[in-house]
């Protein structure tokens, strides 16, 4: 019987869809053998895969000051440092956790500023690939790892389907929790900067839609900002129903 490999976008507080969507899977009895994340979908993909139970990392999320880790704040750098963000990744998940001690093969994905490319990682320590993979340009500083300067890997690819292709018996199931509404408003300069941010980024994901075996693409998420993480049961009820919706096509790809 076939496998799934899971590639989860970025997208902000939309990507807490993806716990719905991982939570369906887990009900459904979907064997999920591989998992590919970038910015919130590497968040999410990497609790899961350190055994966390989707609701479990909802709860979290919900008990966390969220806006204390995004709001924006003036240095003379003019970035957030990722300090916060470390220390509450590292209280759940320990400052030890390496990629082999995941439950199942895991990639992250990473841009490197210089190099301008993207910057795959699948061994050794955890924890400063995944800040890295979440750094979102002008919020947060880079994080310097390996010799590189690494930000939010969704800034070259936000649907890392590349490391789950060409593998035998493995469909490719991507969960792309940034659809694009066309009826959007734009009512002051803050939303101007997420909607130029948002088109930049969806578009370096149409190419890899098409090498999806499935893609589940909730269309209900339009309508949410990325910086809504107060609305989060919504957000993971969304992911949840509609991956119940596609349990046929899911089944059918086994």
């Amino acid at each position: 019987m076939a496998e799934l490999g899971l590639a989860l976008s970025g997208g902000g507080a939309r990507g807490i869809a993806h716990l719905g969507v991982l939570a369906a899977f887990d009900e459904l009895q979907l064997p999920v053998a591989r998992l590919a994340g970038v910015s919130s979908g590497a968040i999410a993909s990497v609790f899961y895969a350190a055994g966390f139970a989707p609701r479990e990392i909802l709860q979290m999320l919900l008990t966390t000051n969220v806006f204390r880790l995004t709001r924006p704040a003036f240095s003379r750098f003019g970035l957030l440092h990722l300090d916060a963000v470390a220390q509450l990744l590292a209280r759940h998940l320990g400052t030890t956790l390496t990629f082999e001690d995941l439950s199942r093969p895991l990639t992250l994905v990473a841009t490197d500023l210089m190099a301008g490319e993207s910057v795959y990682f699948n061994s050794g320590p955890l924890l400063l690939p995944l800040l890295a993979s979440s750094a979102v340009p002008i919020i947060y500083r880079p994080v310097e790892y390996q010799g590189r300067q690494l930000v939010d890997g969704g800034l070259l690819n936000n649907l890392p389907v590349e490391p789950l292709l060409g593998r035998e018996n493995l469909r490719v199931v991507g969960v792309n929790c940034n659809p694009i509404n066309p009826e959007a408003r734009i009512p002051n300069f803050r939303r101007l900067i997420e909607r130029t941010l948002h088109l930049a980024i969806n578009a370096n994901t149409s190419s890899r839609k098409g090498q999806c075996d499935l893609l589940l693409e909730p269309s209900e998420l339009r309508h949410y900002r990325p910086l809504g993480y107060r609305r989060g049961p919504e957000l993971f009820d969304i992911g949840y129903r509609y991956t119940m919706s596609q349990a046929e096509a899911l089944q059918a790809l086994l």
